[in-house]
């Protein structure tokens, strides 16, 4: 695959709104900002949960938020998605309906932005995962990945108020997702994957959010190895990187950065920068 084969599009007028306003001097400004619009999910004929996204790739977001919440495994048959952009709707079918009632029961909100939610029993395949553990992190490749992702034409450099999260392997950034919370955009990658039957044991997950228990819950789910963000931690999103065997990196700028778990990958090797 060749490097960013999907990239964000800045130009999409759909995915940004101008707006004029005053700065700190009294002058006129006019600045773009990233849209939030609702989308609902059914699957089959059961409503799931709506989702405040910029509504870009909404089959991709709504077969990552199911297979994530283990309401969908990889081993279950998607015969149609339907997307209904002035209802704000998308419809997941499948060939077998289900009902999920009892999980419903269990939703609660997440730390995410924007509108979150994680299911009691996202946990039920974690401990069962095992990633490979013969992928590696050369030290020398981050500099060089960090910079084809920030110089990338995105939303976040045309707006802000926006997360990414981008698919690489070794040096080479391959599909770059935005969304108004990091939950969605690590969503729309998962269903990316899916669609795509990408083979996910050698890549590395790049981040502009916090490293947290979902976002961890989520990576291992997707069976990538190696998760990388340039925020932060939160003491769970460790424990459970740890729990898996997930190399995990904060941090990071430039050829900096702080690992917290799954060390035994990383390759420290002189850079070439």
């Amino acid at each position: 695959m060749d490097e960013f084969a999907l990239i964000p599009n800045p130009n999409d007028e759909k995915l940004l709104q101008t707006l004029s306003g005053l700065d700190e001097s009294g002058q006129p400004v006019i600045i773009k900002v990233p849209v939030e619009r609702p989308l609902t999910l059914f699957l089959n004929g059961q409503e799931i949960v709506t989702m405040m996204t910029i509504g870009d790739y909404p089959e991709y977001l709504a077969t990552g938020y199911l297979l994530n919440q283990n309401m969908l495994t990889l081993k279950d048959k998607i015969t149609a998605i339907d997307v209904d952009e002035d209802l704000g709707v998308v419809v997941v079918r499948t060939d077998q309906k289900t009902n999920f009632e009892e999980k419903l029961k269990k939703k609660t909100i997440t730390s995410g932005c924007a509108q979150g939610t994680v299911f009691g029993d996202m946990m039920e395949r974690f401990e069962s995962i095992h990633l490979n553990k013969e992928a590696i992190l050369l030290t020398s490749w981050l500099k060089d990945l960090f910079l084809k992702i920030t110089h990338q034409p995105s939303l976040y450099l045309e707006a802000g108020a926006i997360h990414g999260c981008v698919l690489c392997h070794e040096v080479s950034p391959l599909i770059y997702m935005e969304d108004v919370g990091r939950h969605n955009a690590i969503d729309k990658l998962a269903g990316y994957i899916y669609h795509q039957n990408l083979t996910t044991e050698d890549k590395i997950l790049y981040t502009t959010g916090r490293l947290t228990s979902e976002m961890v819950i989520k990576t291992v789910q997707m069976q990538i190895p190696i998760l990388i963000s340039r925020s932060g931690f939160t003491a769970w999103g460790v424990e459970l990187a740890r729990k898996a065997g997930l190399t995990l990196i904060g941090r990071a700028k430039g050829s900096r950065f702080i690992a917290l778990s799954g060390q035994e990958r990383i390759k420290f090797s002189p850079s070439k920068f």
